[in-house]
């Protein structure tokens, strides 16, 4: 077996089954589940039909690089949602989602040869996969944390000159999960000069950027843009499952540097993640409907406006710039503890911020939070504040 699976740490929620084993919530009360980032407002109308009309689509092969009016309508979506124009020819991809698209790109990137071990850096705290896809294609990951005194952007100051010489791959998640914390055009401007100087690919994660509050976040290449420059280095990864509510589609793509994108796509061929016909189709109707979209953000807004203001009496807990968590700071700074009593007394499950996280620099970044999920519908949203509420004036 390849060494590097002993590596893995346990997923989140796999740690958190093991901090709740035991504990037996009130049966009077009806679970409510903020802990899981999975989307629960309905997938659109318009999605399911031309799925529906596209199943002839499954007794074909579909192609690695996707059909010309796939990667059309991505290319379509970033000139309309960015301002960006791509050549959707060599600089779009599509994608089974995100998450496979992160894990799979960092594969094909990665160089192992060299006298010194690579080094991907990651935000800290940070969706898991750049981990374990840094841990599989024997790179170290390296542990940038991003905490509230720096807008929870990272602290690339703080990253020594030894550890950017090796660096092959730098991960940035704007709107950040868990954090919701959005790049400014400085901060990319930062981490570009970067780039230029120390010869790292940037893979921007920016699955979040459609959840937002009348700002559209920045994105990498919009970013590039505006600096003007082009997309050297530089590869975003978006996907269909937060701004289409279309999470079991599997479906995304990436854009940015043709270079990098032609390897990534050699890579791809012989991986066997082609999007099959059927998928592309239904994936087309999605990227070119922004009717959906703005529906599915007024429902997130809504559940902001009614929660938020009221954890705020209780909890420290602001609205994030974007996306669909509240990062909050528990009394007494025990998130496990706070999550495992929240769970036992109101049947109420969240995250805790440290399984997020890891030990860095001397300190664990997520410590002494808990992430709030709001993809519950409203009135259970509403209910766990209320339970919430409850909790705290025991809690001690």
């Amino acid at each position: 077996m390849n060494p590097h699976l002993e590596l893995l740490q346990p997923y989140p929620f796999q740690r958190l089954r093991g901090l709740l084993a035991g504990v037996t919530p009130p049966a009077d009360l009806p679970h409510i589940n903020l802990s899981i980032g999975e989307p629960k407002h309905p997938t659109p109308a318009v999605v399911k039909q031309a799925l529906i009309d596209a199943l002839d689509g499954l007794a074909a092969y579909p192609a690695t690089l996707g059909s010309d009016a796939l990667r059309s309508a991505c290319a379509g979506w970033l000139q309309h949602r960015y301002g960006v124009s791509v050549d959707a020819a060599r600089e779009v991809l599509p994608v089974c989602g995100s998450r496979e698209a992160l894990f799979s790109f960092v594969q094909a990137v990665i160089d192992p040869r060299g006298e010194q071990k690579p080094v991907l850096i990651s935000p800290n705290p940070f969706y898991q996969i750049y981990e374990g896809a840094a841990l599989l294609a024997g790179a170290e990951p390296y542990y940038v944390n991003c905490l509230a005194a720096n807008r929870y952007q990272p602290d690339w100051a703080a990253v020594p000159e030894a550890i950017w010489q090796r660096t092959q791959v730098v991960v940035v998640c704007s709107p950040g999960n868990p954090t919701g914390a959005v790049m400014s055009l400085a901060d990319w401007n930062t981490l570009f000069s970067l780039s230029d100087r120390y010869g790292f690919i940037i893979a921007s994660d920016e699955c979040y950027s459609e959840i937002h509050f009348g700002t559209p976040p920045l994105g990498g290449l919009q970013a590039a843009q505006q600096l003007g420059r082009g997309f050297e280095r530089l590869v975003m990864f978006t996907s269909l499952s937060k701004r289409s509510n279309a999470p079991g589609l599997r479906s995304g793509f990436v854009a940015g540097d043709a270079k990098v994108l032609e390897k990534f796509l050699l890579y791809r061929t012989y991986h066997g993640s082609a999007m099959s016909v059927t998928i592309q189709q239904a994936s087309i109707a999605a990227w070119n409907d922004e009717e959906h979209v703005a529906a599915n953000r007024d429902a997130y807004t809504a559940k902001f406006d009614a929660v938020t203001a009221r954890l705020a009496q209780v909890l420290d807990v602001t609205r994030p710039d974007a996306g669909f968590y509240l990062w909050a700071a528990v009394p007494g700074g025990d998130d496990a503890r706070f999550a495992r009593e929240l769970f036992a007394q109101q049947h109420i499950t969240v995250l805790p911020g440290s399984f997020l996280a890891r030990d860095a620099h001397g300190v664990n970044p997520g410590a002494g939070r808990v992430r709030l999920a709001l993809v519950a519908p409203l009135a259970e949203c509403v209910a766990a504040a209320a339970r919430i509420e409850q909790f705290l004036q025991q809690y001690h």
